[in-house]
């Protein structure tokens, strides 16, 4: 299974990209989903929504449509993982509430927060086992054997980068790869759009993945003019021909 979808979908600059002119905010979900199969929900970092919103999704999205959820900022950048447990229940209940359209749960790291294999085991351990993590570290000091496989003994699924001054290693260490696409600028993050060349090569990659019987998900982030849609469509047709 591949899936190729975008991080977020409610953007302004997406008008007359994926939205036609004058739509209405409230329809943009709509819309995507007419276009995509999954979504990664990035406004959940700023501010968590309450399980009715949550279930509304569940109403609201079509099947075999799924939505990975980012953790709260909460969570990865004010307690830097620690004392993770009354986070560890709000996300069981919207674990409950997604039902079927569930897809990951995606936990970003601070980028200043460095290597702690202590920190990542507790977090790890308190999670439920139905509640897929995949974890995006942003230190370099967490590219080691030794925290790759404390994601392979619980499962979780190290989230391979790209983007400005992120180590792109091409790991995975569940049944799953988890792919977020930050832009390809080499200075600023969420900046500019990838060339072909760029995406044929990602093509190549997940197609290894695959071949080792591999699901792999893949967000674009390059938001800006439109980006993330044209390179997530364009990786799809790639992967098609």
């Amino acid at each position: 299974m591949i899936r190729i979808g975008t991080s977020g979908w409610s953007y302004d600059h997406w008008e007359n990209v994926l939205y036609p002119p004058g739509l209405r905010t409230g329809r943009r979900l709509a819309r995507y989903v007419e276009v995509f199969d999954t979504v990664e929900l990035n406004a959940s970092f700023y501010r968590w929504p309450r399980d009715s919103t949550f279930a509304g999704w569940r109403t609201r999205l079509p099947e075999g449509f799924t939505m990975t959820v980012k953790a709260h900022r909460g969570l990865t950048h004010f307690r830097r993982l620690s004392t993770p447990e009354p986070w560890v229940e709000r996300f069981e209940r919207c674990w409950a509430a997604l039902g079927e359209r569930r897809e990951m749960l995606l936990v970003q790291l601070h980028p200043e927060l460095e290597r702690d294999d202590a920190r990542l085991e507790h977090f790890l351990t308190v999670m439920p086992d139905q509640i897929p993590v995949a974890v995006e570290f942003r230190h370099p000091s967490w590219d080691d054997d030794a925290v790759y496989r404390v994601l392979e003994r619980h499962g979780a699924t190290y989230v391979v980068t790209s983007g400005a001054h992120l180590p792109c290693v091409l790991r995975a260490t569940s049944p799953r790869v988890y792919v977020r696409m930050h832009g390809p600028d080499p200075d600023v993050l969420y900046a500019g759009s990838y060339s072909d060349d760029d995406l044929r090569w990602w093509r190549d990659r997940i197609r290894e993945w695959q071949e080792q019987g591999r699901d792999v998900l893949v967000y674009f982030n390059n938001d800006g003019e439109g980006h993330a849609v044209r390179n997530a469509l364009r990786l799809r047709e790639l992967l098609s021909s």
